[in-house]
């Protein structure tokens, strides 16, 4: 197992199962992740918004990324996202295959522009 502290996995919660594969498919196509897992099952979150307790569904994105491509991601959420204060945590993968996080890394890369 290779220890990391460049590799992530953001945990991002959506309201809908379409604004979570909208998202999802996004953030792949733009290679500021290498996967997205959606939570297909709603999880029940229990947070304060605006001083009342509240209750709603939601459906959780395991994201993993790099953290060179973590601000690009987390604007890129927040263009997509409907809610006023979207959830984005980064929590750091401390260990993983050589071979995962290499294919973590090269999915996130940014594609080279052919010069002219």
């Amino acid at each position: 197992m290779t220890a990391t502290k460049k590799h992530l996995v953001v945990l991002v919660t959506c309201g809908t199962a379409s604004e979570a594969d909208r998202i999802a498919r996004e953030l792949v196509a733009k290679r500021l992740a290498a996967c997205v897992n959606i939570w297909e099952s709603p999880v029940r979150s229990i947070y304060r918004w605006k001083g009342r307790m509240e209750t709603a569904p939601e459906h959780l994105l395991l994201i993993k990324t790099t953290q060179s491509r973590l601000a690009e991601l987390q604007r890129r959420i927040r263009e997509l996202h409907n809610y006023d204060v979207p959830e984005v945590i980064a929590l750091p993968i401390i260990g993983g295959s050589p071979e995962y996080l290499a294919w973590l890394d090269e999915s996130v890369r940014k594609k080279e522009t052919a010069k002219k």
